[in-house]
């Protein structure tokens, strides 16, 4: 990879962008973006590091490698200006909705391709970053672009079929966990703890209990039983989760999205 050039800009395309230079992955003159509000390219190519270009033709021209990070109702406009100008280009694509075998179809030949689907934690290097096992970059290719999207989180290679449920897990998911903590939230300020201390408290507990699990690989089940002392308040806690839904909530949110 000579030159990476990123086509949009918005919030996914910073955190990356900024997790890739600021971990050193990659040089930041190396690392090209263009995005049509160009008052608003310049003031993040001064805050990240990388360069900002006037057109995506100029971007095509300059890089070998691009990040198809435009909002996907562009994408289509954006295949087709930049037309053979793809040919022999990476393609690396994190925008929802378009797969591999969409991008197959409206590719010009000669473009390899990874379709890559990021979650909102890669903004603070703590984001799940599902690759379709389905590309056509070459193996050098490949392992380089995976050590460069390790920088900002966890590289998890899904077969295609495997691509909705994964995404829905860790692309929605996030919301989902603000919710518990919101929720949960409410209740320590209706026992008197102030917004932003409830908050700050539930979100690090949050972060604990997932390195705990990651950490040791331990079945959720069983760290829950570990702190559930028998009689206590937190198995009480537990028997008013799973009465009030908790355990169906969470099924029914995913069958909500993936039977859409």
């Amino acid at each position: 990879m000579e030159k990476l050039g990123f086509i949009g800009m918005g919030n996914m395309a910073q955190a990356l962008a900024a997790g890739f230079i600021n971990a050193g992955a990659i040089a930041k003159e190396k690392v090209y973006a263009f995005a049509p509000n160009q008052e608003k390219l310049a003031k993040n190519a001064a805050a990240i590091g990388f360069t900002a270009v006037k057109t995506v033709q100029e971007l095509a021209d300059t890089c070998d490698t691009l990040v198809m990070a435009c909002k996907p109702y562009q994408i289509e406009s954006v295949l087709t200006e930049l037309g053979d100008k793809l040919k022999g280009k990476a393609l690396i694509s994190i925008a929802a909705g378009w797969d591999f075998t969409r991008y197959e179809k409206a590719l010009p030949a000669g473009v390899r391709l990874q379709f890559i689907m990021p979650n909102t934690p890669a903004m603070v290097g703590e984001g799940v970053l599902l690759f379709e096992e389905k590309n056509t970059l070459t193996p050098e290719e490949h392992a380089e672009v995976k050590k460069l999207f390790a920088a900002v989180g966890l590289v998890q290679e899904l077969p295609s079929n495997l691509m909705g449920i994964g995404g829905t897990v860790t692309g929605c998911g996030p919301a989902f966990v603000d919710l518990f903590i919101e929720a949960y939230g409410d209740a320590a300020v209706k026992y008197g703890l102030k917004h932003e201390d409830a908050y700050k408290l539930i979100s690090q507990m949050v972060l604990g209990s997932a390195k705990l699990q990651l950490a040791t690989g331990t079945h959720p089940g069983v760290l829950k039983d570990n702190v559930c002392s028998p009689a206590g308040t937190t198995i009480r806690g537990v028997t008013a989760l799973e009465e009030y839904g908790l355990r169906n909530a969470c099924i029914k949110s995913v069958d909500a999205i993936m039977n859409k």
